[in-house]
């Protein structure tokens, strides 16, 4: 299964938007980067403060990823995850996203 993920850092006040297979992994890489060259690694540490699932298929959660940065939208992340309690709120996202083409 892969999943979209967003992250929150704290010391920067900004959002990292991604895609993985295993999330928790990817947050502890992300907290202890082997580049200090990547984007995450100058403004640790991250929190993860939701993921959801999209399907068995990296291409589908790619899509996912990119729709969402693509909103260039802090208040469009920040309702996504003030509604990560709310199952069918991310479901359709990825539904929408997805049935696009």
């Amino acid at each position: 299964m892969y999943y979209v993920y967003i992250l929150y850092s704290l010391s920067a006040d900004k959002f990292y938007i991604g895609q993985t297979g295993d999330v928790h992994k990817r947050l502890e890489e992300h907290n202890h980067p082997s580049v200090n060259s990547k984007f995450t690694a100058k403004y640790l540490p991250w929190e993860l403060k939701m993921y959801f699932p999209v399907n068995e298929n990296r291409a589908d959660a790619l899509k996912v990823e990119s729709f969402i940065k693509a909103q260039k939208s802090r208040k469009f992340v920040i309702k996504l995850v003030d509604n990560k309690s709310n199952h069918f709120y991310a479901q359709k996202l990825v539904n929408d996203v997805l049935s696009v083409g």
